[in-house]
């Protein structure tokens, strides 16, 4: 009890404060104990499949961070506004609550989550809850809870009612043994983060599930998400939104990664793109449940140099942190994607500069940005 109890306080804590970054939203505790299941032993399962006028219905989880909302956008332009629901915790901005269906979802309430897939009829889970790697390292009670306990929850239950389920992977998946450039689908991963471990755990329960259930579980690593509207959060990698905010705001930034920390990076778009694309592959194209998927590969130096094409005067220093910095040399340098781009043709459309022109069209209009041009 008093693991809970402390658990409790701490995600109160955290939702007073902003996100955490890379898209993912906190949910709160309830209990640390197994949910009831309802996949029986000698269960066998199969994924849904639709035909060219059917849609999918779709339940997006944790869908307040970076990614939910934009992914919830992009999903009700194919599907349908009414078919995509966004779920969080916490009470969404009124743009976000007005733009199509949003209902509280709780992932480590077995329940609540089990009604709203049968009462929705859904056929797509997007589970983007969990902590990041900074933020699941200063709390890692609350990062088990959150990756671990609600993974098991989502599976259970996606496994139970057919659902096609989407669970992002990150770079954070590899450890300081995993070869780093690059770094491929199949290789030793060994994370020496909670948010690492409970990823390479998620990618193998998918996997398992999908051999012993047949559940539909399609699984992205995702570099690091670059995203103008969203604030950076509790990622490793976020020192690279960080800097366009400070740019515009201050003429100012101070990394907290050494200037040659090279890490594979992509833009929002982009991975959005690549998430829809493999949900919607047919199950024969998909070689392996679990791809990397990459765009570009920058250091914080080179970030800054192809900033300071747009604003001269931004003043760059170094202060590193320990614990990132830790984290950021046992990640992948490089990713191969080779088997995303021949499975089912994935194929990225920014690359450095448009990454850094299009991230100061969106936040510079009235900035330093302007007054710089």
């Amino acid at each position: 009890m008093p693991i809970v109890k402390s658990v409790s306080r701490a995600v109160t804590q955290l939702l007073q404060s902003p996100g955490c970054g890379c898209g993912i939203s906190v949910v709160p505790v309830r209990c640390l104990g197994i949910s009831p299941r309802q996949v029986a032993s000698d269960a066998s399962f199969h994924s849904v499949s639709f035909s060219e006028s059917e849609h999918p219905r779709v339940l997006i989880t944790g869908g307040l961070g970076q990614l939910g909302v934009g992914l919830a956008k992009l999903l009700r332009k194919r599907f349908g506004k009414n078919n995509v629901i966004l779920s969080d915790i916490r009470k969404p901005a009124d743009d976000v609550f007005y733009s199509g269906p949003f209902i509280y979802s709780d992932i480590l309430d077995y329940k609540n989550l089990r009604e709203i897939v049968v009462n929705n009829r859904i056929t797509w889970l997007f589970h983007y809850s969990a902590l990041l790697s900074a933020a699941g390292e200063a709390n890692v009670p609350l990062a088990r809870a959150v990756n671990i306990t609600g993974l098991h929850n989502v599976l259970d239950i996606a496994a139970e009612h057919n659902l096609r389920l989407f669970v992002p992977s990150t770079i954070g998946a590899f450890g300081p043994t995993s070869p780093r450039d690059p770094t491929p689908d199949l290789c030793i991963q060994r994370p020496r983060t909670i948010y690492g471990v409970s990823k390479v755990h998620a990618e193998l329960m998918g996997e398992y599930y999908h051999y012993r259930y047949g559940l539909d579980f399609r699984c992205l690593r995702y570099p690091g998400i670059i995203s103008a509207d969203s604030q950076p959060g509790g990622g490793t990698t976020n020192y690279a939104v960080q800097i366009f905010h400070d740019a515009i705001k201050t003429g100012k930034f101070q990394c907290d990664l050494k200037p040659d920390t090279r890490l594979p990076m992509m833009y929002i778009d982009d991975c959005l793109k690549a998430t829809l694309e493999v949900m919607e592959a047919p199950a024969e194209a998909l070689s392996m449940r679990t791809y990397n998927i990459s765009a570009m590969s920058f250091t914080p130096e080179e970030l800054a140099q192809e900033v300071q094409k747009h604003v001269p005067e931004l003043q760059v220093t170094y202060n590193v942190d320990a614990v990132r910095q830790a984290i950021a040399d046992s990640w992948p340098m490089n990713f191969d994607d080779s088997n995303a781009r021949k499975d089912w043709g994935w194929k990225h459309d920014y690359d450095l500069p448009e990454l850094v022109t299009t991230m100061f069209s969106f936040l510079g209009s009235d900035s330093r940005i302007a007054q710089a041009n």
